[in-house]
């Protein structure tokens, strides 16, 4: 049975209350850097519709996802649990089952349960059905987000650059043809259909770099194998108008009653071949088209709240699943192309790392009359924070067993206080964790080498024993001051060992 809640104030008592609790929009990029946007200081490339968001909430200058790569930052993001405490929450293939399971409580739950209607559009990368490489990629799948609180979803199963090739809406293939039946492998190709690895003149729209050589879906090379689809295979130029025009069509068949969206953009996850419009807009390639192709769907999400009259009855946090890569396995320039552009901003590493790049992302919040206008937070704030911190906006107490690791930090993430988290936890691509305080950058001991081997030219921050950096003066990450501070070291070894030890059953 579904957990349930417990208002503080009466359920929807009148209707005069239930017109008092906000619309919540989360708009989640994908590989967006802490430097990619404008407001954050990028000069190479424009965000205008982002900057205008921050100019009517507050940016936030501190904020850091669970991990520094997606399924798992979603997965702490949309359950308050650290992805460390569960196994499979590594990065997903475009086949594993459902990671968040049906009886655990989730952030969309917490709206559902308190009347609002529920969506999540676009990009998933959790898993669907109830065991992996089994769905029923023809019928429909016996787990959906139907059953973690969602009443409507339209999603990519995984990645852009992992089969299935297509949207899922709501348990079935979304537009799914029955002359092309849809088969999905991560352990062997099918016999005649043709591959990166061994067709690369198929390849026409983008080559891979390294890996993303299975199979071929419009002319661009996945990982995975897969046949069939038809014509409810995506093309990769109209991902990014297929996700805004359900987004909009959401709001508009719920603007009259509470609504609450998860909304992933595919940008600017690889492979990044944005539309016609954006492609060649960039001084950065592809890679920055992209990033003006996210600014767009923004710009049509809130565009859609004013022409609406919504505006000033919506929450929209905007952030990012973790940090920031270039070249991610296809040869679109992207590092050749960047030139004096640092998409981690002032932070060390990227995406997959240990280091503060990996885990530190672009967080703004707007909600007209209630979020101060163009204000600047340096509040240390987490992810896992959001279920706790909702709970407390539509004024709900959570279960006892729920979103353990979240707590409620509403008027900072709301821009009246400047109080920080005592701590945030990530953990990188190796599953070695990390800690910050506002002061004070902790990373675990772990195995592996300094850069990621598999393609990407990114600094892991993995070493053999334990470093701590003061963030205060040292953002880069330069100065390992652990030798220097051996009490400290001791309590933040503590704290690590305390939060691993009290993992609850899931």
């Amino acid at each position: 049975m579904r957990n349930a809640f417990i208002p503080l104030l009466p359920l929807l008592a009148t209707a005069a209350a239930a017109q008092e609790r906000p619309n919540v929009i989360f708009i989640v990029a994908d590989d967006l850097g802490y430097g990619d946007l404008s407001c954050y200081g990028a000069q190479r490339v424009q965000t205008p519709a982002v900057d205008a968001l921050a100019q009517r909430g507050t940016r936030f200058t501190d904020v850091h996802a669970c991990a520094s790569t997606s399924t798992p930052s979603r997965y702490g993001l949309l359950t308050g649990s650290y992805p460390f405490r569960k196994a499979g929450t590594d990065v997903a293939a475009g086949n594993a089952g459902m990671i968040i399971s049906p009886s655990q409580f989730t952030l969309a739950d917490l709206f559902q349960q308190a009347g609002y209607a529920t969506a999540a559009i676009g990009k998933w990368h959790l898993g669907l059905g109830s065991r992996t490489g089994t769905q029923d990629w023809n019928g429909r799948l016996d787990q959906s987000l139907a059953d973690i609180g969602f009443d409507y979803s339209y999603i990519m199963a995984a990645t852009a650059d992992r089969v299935p090739c297509v949207f899922i809406e709501n348990d079935h293939v979304a537009g799914y043809d029955p002359t092309a039946p849809i088969e999905v492998s991560y352990q062997k190709p099918f016999e005649g259909e043709p591959t990166g690895r061994q067709n690369p003149e198929l390849l026409t729209k983008l080559r891979s770099s390294h890996g993303h050589d299975m199979a071929i879906v419009n002319g661009i090379g996945r990982i995975g194998y897969m046949r069939g689809g038809g014509k409810a295979l995506w093309r990769d130029e109209d991902i990014a108008d297929s996700i805004a025009a359900h987004a909009i069509g959401f709001i508009r068949q719920h603007r009259d009653k509470p609504f609450f969206m998860y909304l992933c953009t595919n940008d600017v996850h690889v492979p990044r071949y944005p539309h016609d419009r954006f492609r060649g807009q960039s001084p950065m390639g592809l890679r920055g088209d992209a990033i003006l192709q996210f600014d767009w769907t923004v710009g049509q999400v809130t565009q859609a709240l004013q022409q609406l009259g919504l505006t000033d009855n919506t929450l929209i946090v905007l952030t990012s699943d973790n940090g920031p890569v270039l070249d991610d396995g296809y040869a679109d320039q992207a590092v050749q192309l960047a030139g004096s552009h640092t998409p981690g901003g002032p932070f060390r590493g990227g995406k997959y790392s240990a280091f503060e790049a990996g885990s530190a992302v672009p967080f703004i919040v707007s909600w007209p009359g209630h979020v101060p206008q163009g204000k600047t937070s340096d509040a240390l704030v987490a992810h896992t924070d959001a279920v706790a911190t909702m709970a407390r906006l539509i004024g709900a107490t959570l279960p006892a067993d729920a979103a353990t690791d979240s707590r409620a930090y509403l008027s900072t993430w709301l821009g009246r206080k400047q109080k920080s988290c005592p701590y945030v936890v990530s953990m990188a691509a190796n599953r070695s964790l990390t800690l910050r305080t506002p002061r004070w950058k902790y990373i675990s001991a772990s195995g592996g080498g300094p850069m990621i081997t598999w393609g990407p030219k990114i600094e892991t921050g993995y070493r053999a024993t334990p470093q701590l950096y003061d963030m205060r003066t040292d953002r880069g990450e330069r100065n390992d001051v652990s030798l220097q501070h051996p009490r400290l070291m001791r309590q933040f070894q503590q704290v690590m060992q305390t939060l691993k030890n009290n993992t609850p059953e899931q």
